[in-house]
Formats: structure tokens, C-alpha cells, sequence
């Protein structure tokens, strides 16, 4: 599947600290690539409704995580999947009377048009699970040579208790485990489950859905293991982040995880290599409400990026909004919000531009290095968006009090306007 175009993004003088994350399997901050090569793996969308505000906030939040590490000298390897056949774009396409094929293609490009928009990097590799079946069937058969898999009236589900790691990623105590697969997607209640936990990697074929030859029988594949064999075919057995909606840390990345472990955590002399299989670190960005309810497919209060481009809204308007928050919180979407992010803008444009006459070293300069710095602190702690944008909110404040009318007409190379604007750029991905 074809990804989206690439962005330029501005060499900057120096280097970045390395970054630091919040992990939440350890539940502590951590470097988020101890290594050059930094291999991130995002959960993607299910193309049947494309791209929400939710969506644009937590593809931001790994794009900052992109353009800090690639500051920091990494070699970035991003792979990030399309769930592009699953019962939410089944039902929909149903409902509206649509091929569920032309419906994905057509939100997947959508998609697509909205993160180059924002200007956001795009991965590596962008994977279909339909494109992708024959390697999640393979996962499957790794799983079941492993004992890890059983048969309930042609459904194939994972048995947890093949995984002693299990739990690892959420730390949830069990009850609540139940509660949240039923309220996402699982289906904890069926009689004949070894465990209600147990999670279905194969289900088997139903009248009028699509369906593919297996040797489990005809039938399409779970959520869950379609990222596990995803991740680990692209990105090893072992990567460094798995990145993701809060609502994701349970069930979906821990039984993604969980199936990696059983899939590929023996030696070969049949010890567990346990929990260093799958990622090394877990990022979950928070939710974005609308009128103080979670924005969601199912309630309808869903504010799209499309939408706001079509109005004529300055995409680099809604990154800032977004920017304003940090990544982990939970926040809410409001017009004055949006307001505020234009006057932010607004405000940067015309700093750059006062302060975009070359000159020699002088107090200028040094603010200029000194948002060069401040911005990279900021990012390398959590990805602090917030704070980044306050240290870029107190150079304009302090060009536009002290500047003459008017300004450089062009930001010309080597001026402090110049500088910033780069910085901006390359780490926050804001075009001024």
C-alpha cells in the first residue's frame, strides 16, 4: 500500500538530546531508542471514516517522536498499518448501501491527503491487512505450532494462558480486562472460550463477508494478531516503541504483544525470552473530546481535518492546536481553541519576519540559538509539545515588542527569523 509524500524537513545546527518517553508498561519515563536505528511501529486507522480530530492528534504526537529522533542522528524505521477489513468498515459499508473495497480506498486516501496537509512524516511502510494475509497467516501457524491456538465452532481463538507474560503492558487486574474487551471488540461472554480473556485470531467465514483460503478454513483475521505479524515481519522480532490511542493499551497492544511473546519468545534451548519480545516501550496518546465527550465513530461527534481544510482553515492552524496539548492528556476540541491556535500563528509569521534581516551575533542571535535549545529540552522530555510552544510564544512576544513596522519582506538565510523558522519546522512541523 502506498504511503503518503514525504516532507523536507530543515537541517538544524547541533544535536538533540536524546528522547525520553512515558513507557506505560513500566510506567516510567525511559529513552525511547538506545540504539541508531529507532523502529517504531503505529497502529493505524480503519478506513471507514477519515481523519477525525482523534486521529490527527495521535498521528502528530508519533510525528513529533519522528522528527525528535531524526534530530538526534536515529535512523528512523516507521511502519504504521491500515485495518482495511474489519466488522466497523463492514457494517458501515453495509449501512450505506457501498462495496466495503471502495470505501476503504476512498478513506484511505483521504487519510492520506489529511496527514500530508498537516505535514506529517510519513512511514516507511503503510501495510494493509488485507495485503498482509498471507504473512498473518503464517503468524498464525507459528502460534499454533506452539500450542497457543484452539478451534470454537471454526472461529480459532489464542489461548492467554500460553503467554506467562500476559498483563504486562495494561497491569489491569482481570475484571477490568473483561469489562474493557467487551466494551472493545471482544467477546468475553461466549460460551466454550477457554478463557474469557481468549482472544479470536481467526474468524471463520460468514454468509455475505469476505473471506480468504486458509489452512484454518476460510475466514478473515483478528485484529490483534494482524499488527503482531505486521510489526514483526517489518520490524523485527523486537522494536523499540508501539505507539498508539490510550484506548489501545487494552485489549489491543496487549494481545499484540502477547502473541509476539508466544510466538517468538523461545530460545533454542526453550527458555522464554519473556518480555523483551514485541516493543521495549509502549507510547498511548490521550482522547480528544467534542462538548466533553470522547469524539467517536459511534456517537457522531467527530470533527474532521477535512472539513476544517475545505473551510479554508491553515492546516499549520490545526497543528497548533493540537501542539497545544500535551500529548497524554485527554483534551477538549472548541472554536476559541482554534481561534487562539490562528493568533499563535499569526503572531510566529510576523516575528519571523521582523527578525528576518541577517545581521551580525548579538543579543538577537543568542535568542534565536536559545529557541534552537529550549525547543529541543522540551521535546526530548515527553514529547512536550506545550512547552516547546511556549518557549517559541516568548521569542515572538519579545521580537514583535522591541521590532520595527513592517519587517523583511523575505526571511532571508542566516537571519535569527531565519533560525526559528527552521526550528519550527523540522521539530514542531510547523510551516511559517
Amino acid at each position: 500500500m502506498d504511503t503518503w509524500p514525504d516532507t523536507a524537513v530543515p537541517d538544524l545546527p547541533g544535536q538533540a538530546p536524546e528522547i525520553k518517553i512515558w513507557d506505560t508498561a513500566s510506567r516510567a519515563l525511559a529513552v525511547a531508542a538506545p540504539h541508531h536505528a529507532a523502529r517504531l511501529y503505529a497502529c493505524g486507522i480503519t478506513p471507514y471514516d477519515a481523519t477525525h480530530m482523534g486521529h490527527a492528534a495521535t498521528y502528530l504526537a508519533w510525528d513529533l517522536l519522528v522528527r525528535a529522533w531524526r534530530d538526534a542522528g536515529h535512523e528512523v524505521i516507521y511502519v504504521q498499518n491500515v485495518t482495511d477489513v474489519d466488522d466497523p468498515l463492514l457494517e458501515r459499508a453495509e449501512r450505506d448501501g457501498e462495496d466495503w473495497r471502495e470505501l476503504a480506498l476512498r478513506e484511505i486516501a483521504l487519510y492520506r491527503s489529511d496527514m500530508t496537509a498537516l505535514r506529517v512524516l510519513p512511514p516507511a511502510r503503510l501495510v494493509g491487512a488485507v495485503e498482509a494475509m498471507a504473512l498473518i497467516e503464517e503468524f498464525n501457524r507459528v502460534l499454533a505450532g506452539h500450542g497457543a491456538l484452539y478451534d470454537l465452532e471454526g472461529d480459532v481463538y489464542f489461548a492467554r494462558s500460553a503467554d506467562p507474560d500476559f498483563g504486562v503492558v495494561s497491569g489491569l487486574p482481570t475484571g477490568e480486562m473483561a469489562e474493557l474487551a467487551a466494551e472493545r471488540g471482544g467477546d468475553p461472554g461466549r460460551p466454550g472460550k477457554k478463557d474469557p480473556l481468549d482472544p479470536m485470531v481467526w474468524l471463520t467465514a460468514r454468509p455475505g463477508e469476505p473471506s480468504w483460503s486458509s489452512d484454518f478454513g476460510p475466514g478473515r483475521p483478528g485484529w490483534h494478531v494482524e499488527c503482531a505479524a505486521i510489526a514483526t515481519t517489518y520490524l523485527g522480532e523486537s522494536f523499540d516503541v508501539q505507539a498508539g490511542g490510550s484506548d489501545l493499551i487494552y485489549p489491543h497492544h496487549e494481545m499484540s504483544a502477547s502473541h509476539a511473546r508466544v510466538a517468538h519468545g523461545a530460545n533454542p534451548d526453550g527458555s522464554r525470552l519473556g518480555t523483551s519480545v514485541f516493543a521495549h516501550r509502549y507510547a498511548h496518546a490521550g482522547m480528544v473530546r467534542l462538548g466533553g465527550e470522547k469524539m467517536s465513530k459511534s456517537l457522531g461527534n467527530l470533527v474532521f481535518v477535512s472539513r476544517l481544510l475545505e473551510a479554508g482553515t491553515d492546516p499549520m492552524a490545526i497543528r497548533l492546536v493540537i501542539l497545544a496539548h500535551h500529548y497524554r492528556s485527554d483534551w477538549d476540541w472548541t472554536d476559541e481553541g482554534l481561534a487562539e491556535a490562528q493568533r499563535r500563528l499569526g503572531r510566529w509569521r510576523r516575528a519571523v519576519a521582523l527578525a528576518g534581516e541577517p545581521g551580525p551575533a548579538g543579543e538577537s542571535w543568542t535568542a534565536a540559538e536559545g529557541v534552537l535549545a529550549g525547543v529541543r529540552e522540551r521535546i526530548a522530555d515527553d514529547l512536550d509539545a506545550p512547552g516547546a510552544l511556549a518557549v517559541v510564544d516568548a521569542w515572538a512576544e519579545g521580537v514583535i515588542a522591541s521590532g520595527a513596522d513592517g519587517g523583511a519582506v523575505r526571511v532571508q538565510p542566516g537571519s535569527p527569523g531565519a533560525l526559528v523558522r527552521d526550528v519550527v519546522d523540522a521539530l514542531l512541523g510547523v510551516s511559517l
